[in-house]
């Protein structure tokens, strides 16, 4: 508890530097303030179903994202220039413009990224088997037309035959399957042998591995041998359908995201994970 007034001494001071400060660096430290809650109601937005992802993604996000980004760049920008030219010189208004400049910078750098990635990764279906994919159940499949979801396509099909990838890929992917891009992947996920272990351990283990990540409705079909489970990502909602096929000597994985082009990587670090939890799981059963 404080027992003197250097704490309120201190708070009036704080205050009265934050009213002195020039209107310049306020409308910096506004448009930074606002940048957050921008895109945190961009991103639940879209996961609470009150626009669609394309509006809350493309739109919102990235469009409008960069125009938002921008105009903080070019007010920070402004702002520094003003700043340096102000007599007395002082540090709060500069600090205040070049944060203004790193936070756009660092945004720009992350969607750049993303940019890369989306590259890299094409696709938003991935399995360990692109001869024999692992299928979903009838359930999983009227989940996915129940909500609008992409198709589910066969692996030998070239993308220039299959929405939503015949618009919105090069004309050298066109020509290409999901088996054949996935092939070519320096990161593609492999199946998992079953070593010492009988099928229904795998069932067991790879139900308990999905548990722990955190996946919804996961359902198993001992006759069939697979487990099935939902993917749901914390901003924007998005949910990925995952399957596992547990035959006689191997398990193999399939991951396909419900909407989108490029996912990114997030179905191949899925399946490496859920994969190599399973593969701990099944060595502890063993010992």
């Amino acid at each position: 508890m404080c027992v003197c007034n250097d704490c309120h001494d201190e708070t009036g001071r704080y205050a009265w530097r934050m009213m002195t400060l020039p209107k310049h660096t306020k409308l910096v430290l506004a448009l930074l303030a606002f940048l957050p809650v921008f895109f945190v109601i961009a991103a639940f937005g879209t996961k609470l179903g009150i626009w669609s992802w394309q509006f809350g993604l493309l739109t919102l996000t990235f469009t409008g994202g960069m125009i938002v980004l921008g105009v903080t760049a070019l007010a920070a920008l402004v702002s520094l220039i003003l700043a340096a030219r102000a007599k007395p010189r002082t540090n709060a208004p500069i600090a205040a413009a070049i944060l203004g400049l790193a936070v756009p910078g660092a945004a720009l750098v992350m969607f750049m990224s993303a940019g890369g990635k989306a590259g890299e990764n094409p696709i938003s279906d991935i399995a360990t088997d692109t001869g024999n994919p692992p299928v979903f159940s009838a359930q999983v499949m009227a989940e996915r037309t129940k909500s609008g979801a992409n198709p589910v396509n066969d692996y030998q099909t070239p993308l220039g035959q299959i929405e939503p990838y015949k618009e919105r890929v090069s004309d050298e992917l066109k020509v290409k399957s999901l088996a054949q891009i996935i092939t070519a992947k320096p990161d593609r996920p492999a199946p998992l042998p079953l070593g010492g272990a009988g099928k229904a351990e795998g069932i067991v283990a790879v139900k308990a591995a999905m548990t722990a990540m955190g996946l919804t409705d996961i359902r198993t079909d001992e006759a069939a041998g697979t487990v099935e489970g939902v993917a749901e990502t914390f901003w924007f909602g998005f949910k990925d359908d995952i399957v596992a096929r547990v035959g006689e000597t191997q398990i193999d994985f399939r991951s396909v995201s419900r909407v989108g082009v490029s996912d990114i990587g997030a179905n191949t670090a899925r399946i490496n994970d859920l994969r190599n939890r399973t593969e701990t799981l099944l060595g502890t059963a063993s010992r």
